[in-house]
């Protein structure tokens, strides 16, 4: 499989990642792991990302958190996303956990979900995270499938009751 790194968004980056969001709407995505890309344009986004990584202007309910793009680099294609929340709000620890990730449209079912969470447990562990809590739906069969392949012991099932999905609970020791 190919090499993948995880690296800091900077504004080389700028085509892929706009190309990245289009195709993520497109798609019906939810975007997991991508911060407010959803609602911001490049440029706010990367202010956000550098003022959220160390604490600053977070919005309220929100922690630091560490943004990253998962490049493959063969061709230094923008493969995918991860985000690292620092520490744990009531709502993360019942609801979310420490990291969101996403795979690029295009290039899903080829095995990098995976080595995508493997290269971000390991940030997690850089950042001194030692036991990280992730989440998935429990209709995400793929997600379930990562989560697992990477250490994840199950926790249980919560609902979200404003969303009306059930999110599977799993803890991986690093």
């Amino acid at each position: 499989m190919d090499e993948l790194e995880l690296i800091i968004p900077t504004a080389e980056y700028k085509e892929q990642v706009e190309r990245y969001k289009k195709d993520m709407i497109e798609s019906g995505s939810s975007m997991d792991g991508c911060g407010d890309l959803r609602k911001d344009d490049f440029e706010t986004w990367l202010q956000k990302n550098n003022d959220w990584r160390e604490g600053k202007n977070l919005p309220a309910g929100y922690v630091p958190s560490t943004q990253y793009i998962c490049i493959r680099k063969s061709d230094n294609k923008l493969i995918g996303m991860f985000q690292i929340r620092h520490k744990l709000s009531d709502f993360l620890l019942n609801y979310g956990g420490h990291c969101g990730d996403s795979v690029a449209v295009d290039e899903r079912r080829k095995g990098y979900g995976k080595k995508l969470l493997a290269l971000g447990l390991k940030k997690c562990k850089e950042l001194g995270i030692d036991k990280v809590l992730l989440s998935c739906k429990d209709t995400n069969i793929a997600s379930r499938k990562c989560i697992l392949a990477n250490g994840g012991q199950y926790e249980d099932t919560r609902t979200l009751e404003r969303e009306g999905i059930n999110l599977e609970r799993y803890w991986v020791t690093l």
